[in-house]
């Protein structure tokens, strides 16, 4: 029988005296990148996944990774972590069918202790350490917490045949990141209070239907998600000009 999940043997670090963990997911299908696995798609010669993990490895607010990857991803992803020295990984755990689905494989793995957990999309390498700080910071006082930036077009609704049925007031309008935050024990009221939470996309929307208030910190533009190919040279152009400076 295949092994599918791995738990590490590294010490847990105590969330409430040291820091906070991060669920990490990392096991979408990459079905928008023409052929390319955007997990292990080099940038800058090193995987978009390694680099996600760096700056939660170097990130003073972390105390410990719980990654989430396809089944035929789990080893090929503990040799990634110890080649790059991700020491605060502690678990590889086998993504679900949807996105939640995978989320709540990776709260399974928290300490009873955790109050709190950021979770964070593996395809997001830029998001530095004031950013994942402020949303951690966010949680002392509200049960879930995102980072987000203004949007800059304007916003049209549309229906199914493409006609506009209203332009939103741009001045209210956000493009929600990650990481995202969430106190524990509110998340899964949330997830016995909905129920089916496959149909979400992100975790604040199943906070949200259940009633919580949700808080925005500010983001950073530069905090891309990789999702198309076009993505993954934006994000080379990025990183060239952060060499530079």
């Amino acid at each position: 029988m295949a092994i599918t999940e791995l738990k590490l043997e590294y010490e847990v670090c105590d969330s409430e005296n040291k820091g906070i963990p991060v669920i990490i997911a990392a096991a979408g299908a990459s079905s928008r990148m023409e052929g390319i696995n955007k997990q292990t798609a080099l940038l800058g010669g090193v995987p978009v996944l390694a680099r996600t993990l760096l700056n939660f490895e170097r990130s003073d607010v972390i105390s410990s990774i719980i990654l989430i990857v396809r089944p035929e991803d789990v080893f090929a992803m503990q040799m990634m972590a110890e080649k790059y020295g991700i020491d605060k990984l502690t678990d590889i755990v086998c993504g679900g069918a949807t996105r939640q689905e995978s989320i709540l494989n990776g709260f399974g793995r928290l300490s009873k202790n955790a109050e709190a957990v950021l979770i964070h999309d593996g395809a997001r390498p830029f998001a530095d350490n004031s950013v994942i700080r402020a949303v951690a910071e966010g949680l002392k006082e509200y049960s879930a917490v995102t980072c987000a930036v203004p949007v800059k077009d304007t916003v049209k609704v549309v229906d199914r045949g493409g006609m506009v049925i209203n332009t939103p007031d741009r001045s209210t309008l956000a493009a929600v990141q990650t990481p995202q935050g969430v106190r524990v024990a509110d998340y899964r009221t949330a997830i016995e209070k909905i129920g089916d939470v496959s149909k979400f996309t992100d975790d604040m929307s199943v906070m949200e239907a259940a009633g919580f208030p949700v808080h925005t910190v500010k983001g950073s533009y530069r905090n891309i998600k990789i999702t198309t190919p076009e993505d993954l040279r934006l994000a080379e152009y990025l990183l060239n000009m952060e060499e530079e400076k």
